[in-house]
């Protein structure tokens, strides 16, 4: 290739720039050929289904649907990782990801599961019947945001608003944020699939909502599904069919 791979000094061995970007791109390439090849053979049919998915995804809406899989695949042993970090999705590592944007996730395939906007909700005793006609009406209450995740800085960003100049915020993992909002302890940014029982029966009202066309995607890594992941996707377009 006409290009210095190893670096040799004296005893020492060492990988040049090149090589390692060399080294990267097979370990990449031998990685997936190894996944295809066991996906198509069955051969890494035993080992847990990994998945990474946000707090509030996993205890607002696949928790309670959860069972419903486990009585068609009781074979099938699954991991699950609610966290707000976003997991490299590497050979041998997690299988999908459940992520919320406009999906695009360079180098991974998406498919959209479930659109939702954003939405500003608080607990009616806590703003009450109040007026709210602009972002900046909300600058004076605690703001409640998922533990990781970017939405509510966002959501002010676009709106010209300076959050920290009103009574500060909790950043709080997913499942905890809604029941905080809830119990009145503050206003809270949330996909709005979350909170829209609540609102419904009237422990939230909803004050904003964001119409860009996000949603919660299934992310995966280019190639064929082995068959846990393949059953597993299955399940989870009939149950987002549903909702």
């Amino acid at each position: 290739m006409g290009v210095a791979l190893l670096d040799r000094r004296g005893r020492k061995l060492e990988l040049t720039a090149e090589g390692e970007t060399l080294a990267r791109c097979l370990i990449e390439g031998f990685g997936t050929i190894a996944l295809t090849v066991e996906a198509l053979t069955g051969a890494d049919a035993s080992r847990p289904l990994q998945i990474s998915v946000t707090p509030t995804f996993a205890a607002a809406w696949l928790m309670p649907r959860l069972p419903g899989f486990r009585e068609i695949h009781p074979d099938i042993n699954l991991m699950i990782d609610p966290s707000a970090r976003v997991q490299p999705m590497e050979p041998g590592g997690f299988d999908m990801a459940l992520r919320y944007g406009d999906g695009q996730w360079p180098g991974l395939d998406s498919e959209l599961l479930i659109r939702s906007p954003i939405v500003v909700v608080a607990a009616p005793d806590l703003v009450g019947d109040r007026p709210v006609t602009s972002p900046a009406d909300l600058r004076d209450y605690h703001w409640l945001q998922e533990l990781g995740t970017n939405e509510a800085t966002e959501w002010f960003a676009q709106h010209g608003v300076d959050r920290d100049a009103g009574r500060g915020y909790t950043a709080l993992p997913g499942n905890h944020m809604l029941e905080a909002a809830r119990a009145g302890q503050g206003v809270a940014i949330v996909a709005g699939v979350f909170v829209e029982p609540d609102i419904q029966a009237g422990r939230l009202r909803k004050l904003f909502e964001d119409k860009l066309e996000k949603g919660y995607h299934i992310v995966t890594r280019p190639g064929v599904p082995r068959p846990p992941l393949k059953a597993f996707l299955t399940w989870l377009r009939r149950e987002a069919a549903k909702t």
